[in-house]
């Protein structure tokens, strides 16, 4: 009986090889074991049709030298024969069969022998050139299987380097009507509905928040109007209230459509010294890190950026803002610019899950409460990363040892 581990681990092998083999290198073994197995087809066939010719011959040349000498035979020896001359006696008629049989079996053997050796050779040198065949042709099937899956290596290099603000790019793959000229227009097709649900939404959410506006600022008029001094001690606080909602509201409006206008891309850009941009960022914002009672060190070095200097400042701004609202009282923040084109800032605060950084940069996303956070309105990094993408820069945030965040924002130099 069969051990099914037999069965089993061929199966296995071949499930972890098939696993772990790509695309191209299963299409060149293919190719590979399709001319080894049709070149040892051949060979078989050409080695057994030679073998069976090679007899049929070699028995028609032994069946036509059959018949032994019959030239004169030699008598009785020399020294028993008188002096003179000699004359030729009859020929022995058993001496003539029995060295034509000899003859004919030396010539047999010869022939047998000449026959192993010719397909032994032809079987050695065919096998050669089958193996040496096979590793060309897997050569060959490599680089045919490069050379038509090159549409498909173009396809998994464009959505690599897809994201928001290359939704433009198309393919526009030339050639036949083919399965890969399809695999492309497709690919086109998906981008054009997803480059017009992008725009869809960017341009919704710019003109939402500027249609939006437009009633609160009636809104706040009409609260400090409406609710101006002389009131009773009661409506104070609620005057208070309903302006503050109001602002926040306001503020809230325009981080959208800072939002909104860095997702668009840049539409001007020219040489900013990021260094001065955020050394101005700190200082507007000294007076809530006061209120906050936290201290803050900027510590930069000159570097020129090529971008919107607004923006950039709303970046510096942002990052200042939130590392001062999510700290400790008589925290610290740390801001630098350095040499290495990178902008860090880091705060004390309290510790932060690993695990929850990355969702710090998503819309209204807060490390207490979300939506229901007393302080800001969750767009801060969000707005941060949006800016530094339209840049060509990068963002990452690592929580500090001791609790607290470390954003660092790198941004190419200006050229």
């Amino acid at each position: 009986m069969l051990n099914p581990l037999f069965v089993v681990a061929p199966r296995a092998l071949r499930a972890a090889l098939r696993d772990r083999l790509t695309f191209r290198a299963k299409l060149a073994a293919a190719f590979t074991a399709l001319f080894f197995c049709a070149g040892a087809a051949l060979l078989i066939f050409v080695t057994v049709l030679a073998r069976q010719g090679t007899m049929e011959q070699f028995a028609s040349i032994t069946t036509d030298h059959t018949a032994g000498p019959t030239g004169p035979q030699p008598t009785s020896s020399a020294s028993s024969a008188p002096s003179g001359p000699t004359r030729p006696g009859p020929v022995d008629p058993k001496w003539t069969r029995q060295q034509a049989e000899d003859a004919r079996l030396a010539r047999v053997e010869v022939t047998n022998r000449l026959q192993k050796t010719a397909v032994r050779q032809m079987v050695l040198w065919s096998a050669v050139g089958l193996a040496v065949m096979a590793v060309l042709s897997g050569a060959m099937g490599w680089w045919l299987a490069g050379r038509a899956l090159r549409p498909v290596r173009k396809v998994i290099l464009a959505a690599r380097r897809m994201s928001e603000e290359n939704l433009h790019e198309r393919l526009q793959l030339t050639g036949p009507q083919d399965e890969l000229r399809e695999l492309g227009d497709t690919y086109d097709t998906m981008l054009d509905r997803l480059e017009r649900s992008f725009t869809s939404q960017r341009r919704f959410v710019a003109n939402a928040s500027h249609e939006l506006r437009t009633p609160l600022a009636a809104q706040r008029t009409s609260i400090e109007v409406g609710l101006a001094d002389p009131l009773p001690a009661h409506l104070i606080p609620v005057r208070e209230d309903l302006l503050i909602t109001n602002r926040e509201a306001e503020h809230l409006i325009a981080a959208l459509l800072l939002l909104a206008r860095s997702d668009r891309g840049l539409d001007r850009t020219k040489d900013t010294d990021l260094a001065e941009l955020t050394r101005q960022a700190a200082d507007e914002l000294s007076s809530l890190a006061a209120e906050h009672t936290v201290s803050t060190a900027v510590h930069t070095t000159p570097l020129a950026v090529n971008g919107d200097p607004v923006l950039l400042k709303h970046l510096a701004s942002n990052l200042v803002r939130n590392a001062i609202q999510y700290n400790h009282p008589r925290g610290t923040v740390t801001v630098r610019v350095d040499e290495a084109r990178r902008l860090t800032v880091t705060n004390t605060g309290p510790p932060i899950d690993p695990t929850r950084v990355d969702g710090l940069f998503e819309p209204f996303r807060r490390l207490d409460r979300d939506r229901t956070a007393v302080h800001g309105h969750g767009l801060g990094l969000s707005i941060v990363r949006s800016i530094a993408t339209a840049h060509g820069g990068t963002v990452t945030a690592a929580p500090g040892p001791a609790g607290g965040l470390r954003v660092e924002v790198r941004l190419p130099t200006a050229r």
